[in-house]
């Protein structure tokens, strides 16, 4: 009787018919180039069969176990890895990803066990390896899968977000022109200042949006460094955030040497957005606070706030995307959970440190470390 690796070579088309009516009644399953898929399925079958008559050390069983496999040290992605990338391509659940696996199984297993009347011992063990090389196939699919929709979500955030420059800049440069004609009466004057500044604020966040889409395709933020005044651009921070949050107060402090050689614009970014941040998440009417201390070793920005302190395990994770924390009721809720993200890899861009302290008492205070020599 033949055993289970050549029963599969020599069901192979058997199988793939059962596994090609299951994956048509799928949605989206008649818009699928149903032939390629096919060489996918029978590619992962042949290996399987391959993988099946050669011998197992008991190491490589237990890897295979859980879902590892040597595949990320090919030069060519596997037919599990193709066809995870095919599915993530033609718009496919995971889940229904998955189900074509099981039906692969379960085609393989039904057809084998009606050939089968009785199974010996070897028979069962190729019938756990059999099984193990399927999760293999599995994992080695989702992880493509996964890669692969992560990296299509990130490209439509950085096409959206340079897309999106274009019309606020607009937006920006007509307000600010309309306000300077001076020619608009106390009305007209108030909504076309609310106007700018809901355009710088969009501004921001399409800038948050786009450092966040360069780091997570693994490239560093990009540093222009040249002469500047922390000084003038705290200040300037300062006026603009308090246009953006007009009921808000905010308070500035200089001490000490604060010219040097910095991105002027990365560091106003960073810098807006904790001040913001501080703002949406301090109690009401309670000041934030600015100081920025120079020294001859480095410069000192702090932004401080008072209000409902941030719990450890907040701090823990702060720095990282997407971890938004409310804002208290009555703020604007507009967090993305990106501008602390950003804010982190402005300065470690500097080959700077920022770490926050947060208590009822002291209140919660973020410090920015800018090294001179960079």
């Amino acid at each position: 009787m033949a055993t289970l690796p050549d029963f599969i070579r020599g069901n192979t088309e058997p199988i793939l018919s059962e596994w090609e009516t299951f994956a048509r009644s799928l949605p989206l399953g008649e818009t699928l180039d149903i032939a390629a898929l096919r060489d996918h399925a029978k590619e992962m079958l042949r290996a399987v069969a391959e993988d099946l008559s050669e011998p197992q050390t008991g190491r490589q069983q237990s890897e295979k176990s859980r879902g590892q496999s040597d595949a990320g040290q090919r030069l060519a992605p596997t037919a599990a890895q193709a066809h995870g990338a095919g599915r993530a391509e033609s718009g496919f659940s995971i889940e229904q990803m998955v189900s074509e696996f099981r039906a692969l199984r379960a085609s393989v297993i039904r057809l084998w066990t009606v050939r089968k009347q009785k199974a010996g011992v070897t028979d069962l063990q190729d019938m756990i390896r059999f099984n193990e090389a399927i999760d293999q196939a599995i994992a080695e699919s989702i992880a493509t899968y996964t890669r692969d929709v992560r990296e299509s979500k990130d490209r439509f955030l950085a096409i959206l977000g340079h897309d999106l420059r274009t019309p606020i800049g607009a937006m920006v440069m007509s307000t600010k022109f309309m306000l300077d004609t001076g020619e608009l009466s106390e009305t007209q004057h108030m909504l076309m200042t609310r106007m700018e500044a809901t355009a710088r604020r969009m501004n921001r966040l399409v800038a948050d949006l786009l450092e966040f889409t360069r780091t997570r395709f693994g490239d560093a933020i990009p540093i222009d460094a040249v002469n500047m005044d922390i000084a003038r651009m705290v200040e300037d921070v300062a006026s603009e955030v308090r246009a953006s949050y007009p009921a808000s107060v905010i308070e500035v402090k200089s001490s000490g040497d604060l010219q040097g050689n910095w991105d002027l614009e990365r560091l106003a970014q960073a810098l807006t957005n904790l001040v913001s941040n501080a703002v949406q998440h301090g109690a009401e009417g309670s000041p934030v606070q600015i100081e920025a201390d120079g020294s001859a070793e480095e410069v000192v920005i702090s932004v401080r706030n008072h209000g409902t302190p941030m719990t450890p395990e907040q701090i823990d994770h702060v720095f990282e995307r997407m971890k938004a924390f409310g804002a208290p009721e009555g703020h604007d809720r507009r967090h993305l959970g990106l501008g602390l993200y950003i804010v982190d890899k402005i300065v470690r861009a500097h080959k700077g440190s920022i770490a926050v302290e947060s208590s009822a008492e002291q209140g919660t205070n973020f410090m920015i470390h800018l090294p001179r020599a960079q």
